[in-house]
C-alpha cells in the first residue's frame, strides 16, 4: 500500500510504502534429492507467474538457511531472515514441510532534485517477528481447518493431490492477507467474548441442549452474538480458527442491517405460530427453492486419536449465530434443513432479541460513555478471552485502530519482552509523542494500556493504571 505524506518546506512529497507480500511458497526437500529434480519440491509458489528457475533459487536458498541454522541448534532451526530489503519467515507444521513467506520492509522513497533518481530508505527494523511468524502459522492453521493436514491429503491422493489443495485453498487465501494492518491481535489469536449476566447465559445454554437432544446428529455447538463467543463444544484451538473464519470472512460476507428488538424491517419467516428472522449463512440460501442445494463446507476438528471430518452449518437470526458441526459421514437433506430451520429459527430470533434487550438495558445503566484517557488490549492465555479499545474494527480486509502505528509498534515490542520470560513483570515506556504505554503480565494474563497524558510522571501513571483495572477488570486479580 502506498501513502503520500506532503512535505511543506520543499513542496516536494515523499512517498511511504507499507510491508507486502513478495512470496509465499511450501516445499518438502525429500521430494526432489537428486540434481535435476529440485522442482519436484516445490509444492505452492506465489507468484505463480514466477520463472521456473528463480523458484528453484529461493527454495533452495531457504532450504540452505534451515540446514545451515541446524548446525547450531537441531532441534530448534531458524525462524526468520532479516535482510535490507526483505524479511523471511519460515515455518515447519508438519515434518519436512515448509512453509516460507518473504515480506517487502516498508520503506519511503525521498525524491531528489536535479532529476536524480528519488533515494529509496528501507525500515528495516518497522517489522516485528512475532506478528509475522503469527501470520505463517495461522495460515497453515486456516488451510487445516477445511483441508485436514498435509498428511492427510499425501495419503489420500499423493502428491498431485496435495498440489490441487494447495493451489484451490491459498490462491483465494493469501488475497485476504493485509500485512499492512497485522499486529498484536494476530500474535494473540484470541476470542472476543460476549457479556452476559446469568440468566440469558442459562437461557443460550438451554437451546443448546434441547436442539442437540431435538436434532441427536449434532456433534458440536457454538453460540454467537454480534460477532464475539458465548458458547462453544469445541476444543480450544479449534474454536480459536473457525471463530477467525467466521468473523473475518463469513460474517461480513452476509452483514445485514442490525435489527433491535423484535420488530424488523425485514420481512420474517413463518414458523408454526411464531415469527421467525433465521436463514442459513452456508448450504441453501432459501429452503423454498426446489433446486436448492444441500452441500455445506465440511472442517477438520481435533479429536484424542486423531482429527474428525464436519459439516458446518452456520445459521443465522438477527445479530445471534449458532454453528452446528454434524459428522461429515451422513447425507444431509431437505428434510433435515427444514427441521432445523422449523426448530431453531423461533427459538433464536427470541433469544437474539432477548439478549438485544439485556445489552440496551446494561448501556442505560452504565450510563452514556465518555472518551476515556486510555486505550487498553487485555489477553487471557488460558480462556484465549481478547478485550480491545484501541481497534475500533478488524476484519480480513479492514483493521481500523485509533492510535498511531509507532504506539502499536511499542505495544509488539513489550509483548516480545514478555515472551522471553516466564516471570510476571510490568513495563511502563515514555514515547515520543507524550503518550505512556504500560505492560503488564500477571498470571497468564497480559494488559496493555496507552494513556494520553502529556504531563503526568511515572507514579501518577501507575495510578491510572491501579484504577484502570479495578473498574474494568475488578473481578480479575493482578498482581502489584
Amino acid at each position: 500500500m502506498l501513502m503520500i505524506s506532503p512535505r511543506m518546506a520543499s513542496g516536494m512529497q515523499e512517498k511511504q510504502y507499507t510491508p507486502s507480500l513478495l512470496n509465499f511458497f511450501i516445499y518438502n526437500p525429500t521430494f526432489g534429492p537428486r540434481e535435476g529434480e529440485e522442482e519436484k519440491k516445490i509444492l505452492f509458489y506465489h507468484p505463480s507467474d514466477v520463472e521456473k528457475n528463480e523458484k528453484i533459487r529461493n527454495v533452495g536458498l531457504c532450504e540452505a538457511i534451515v540446514q545451515f541454522t541446524r548446525t547450531f541448534c537441531p532441534t530448534k532451526p531458524a525462524k526468520s531472515l532479516h535482510t535490507q530489503k526483505n524479511r523471511q519467515f519460515f515455518f515447519e507444521p508438519e515434518d519436512n514441510f515448509w512453509i516460507v513467506m518473504v515480506v517487502r520492509n516498508p520503506m519511503i522513497e525521498k525524491p531528489n532534485k536535479d532529476g536524480k533518481p528519488p533515494t529509496v530508505e528501507y525500515q528495516e527494523e518497522e517489522i516485528l517477528d512475532t506478528v509475522y511468524g503469527a501470520v505463517v502459522r495461522e495460515c497453515y492453521s486456516m488451510y487445516k481447518l477445511f483441508n485436514g493436514t498435509f498428511g492427510r491429503a499425501m495419503e489420500a491422493g499423493g502428491v498431485e493431490l496435495l498440489i490441487q489443495k494447495l493451489e484451490k485453498f491459498f490462491y483465494r487465501y493469501l488475497q485476504t492477507l493485509h500485512l499492512q494492518s497485522c499486529d498484536l491481535l494476530d500474535v494473540f489469536g484470541g476470542i472476543s467474548f460476549f457479556p452476559l449476566d446469568k440468566m440469558t447465559y442459562l437461557k443460550i445454554q438451554s437451546f443448546v441442549n434441547r436442539v442437540e437432544e431435538s436434532l441427536s446428529l449434532i456433534k458440536y455447538t457454538a453460540f454467537l452474538y454480534n460477532d464475539q463467543l458465548i458458547w462453544s463444544g469445541l476444543e480450544q484451538d479449534d474454536m480459536r480458527i473457525l471463530y477467525k473464519y467466521l468473523t473475518t470472512s463469513l460474517f461480513p460476507r452476509h452483514s445485514e442491517p442490525e435489527l433491535a428488538g423484535r420488530d424488523s424491517p425485514l420481512r420474517p419467516e413463518v414458523a408454526g405460530n411464531l415469527l421467525h428472522y433465521g436463514r442459513f449463512l452456508t448450504g441453501p440460501t432459501n429452503l423454498k427453492d426446489p433446486e436448492a442445494k444441500f452441500r455445506f463446507p465440511k472442517i477438520f476438528v481435533s479429536t484424542e486419536d486423531g482429527y474428525e471430518e464436519l459439516h458446518l452449518i452456520v445459521y443465522k437470526a438477527m445479530s445471534a449465530a449458532a454453528c452446528f458441526m454434524i459428522s461429515a459421514s451422513v447425507e444431509l437433506t431437505r428434510d433435515f434443513c427444514e427441521q432445523l430451520d422449523g426448530l431453531v429459527g423461533p427459538q433464536l430470533t427470541l433469544l437474539a432479541s432477548d439478549i438485544c434487550e439485556q445489552f440496551t438495558v446494561n448501556r442505560r445503566i452504565s450510563g452514556p460513555e465518555k472518551e476515556p484517557q486510555f486505550k487498553f488490549i487485555y489477553f487471557n492465555h488460558m480462556n484465549l478471552a481478547e478485550k480491545s479499545t484501541i481497534h475500533m474494527r478488524k476484519t480480513a480486509s479492514v483493521c481500523l485502530t485509533s492510535v498511531h502505528p509507532d504506539l502499536m509498534k511499542i505495544l509488539g515490542d513489550i509483548n516480545c519482552d514478555f515472551a522471553r520470560v516466564d516471570e510476571d513483570e510490568e513495563i511502563i515506556v515514555k514515547a515520543m509523542t507524550d503518550y505512556w504505554v504500560v505492560g503488564k503480565k500477571s498470571d497468564q494474563r497480559e494488559l496493555y494500556v496507552i494513556l494520553n497524558q502529556k504531563n503526568a510522571n511515572l507514579i501518577e501513571v501507575n495510578e491510572e493504571v491501579k484504577r484502570l483495572c479495578a473498574t474494568q477488570f475488578n473481578n480479575i486479580f493482578f498482581l502489584d
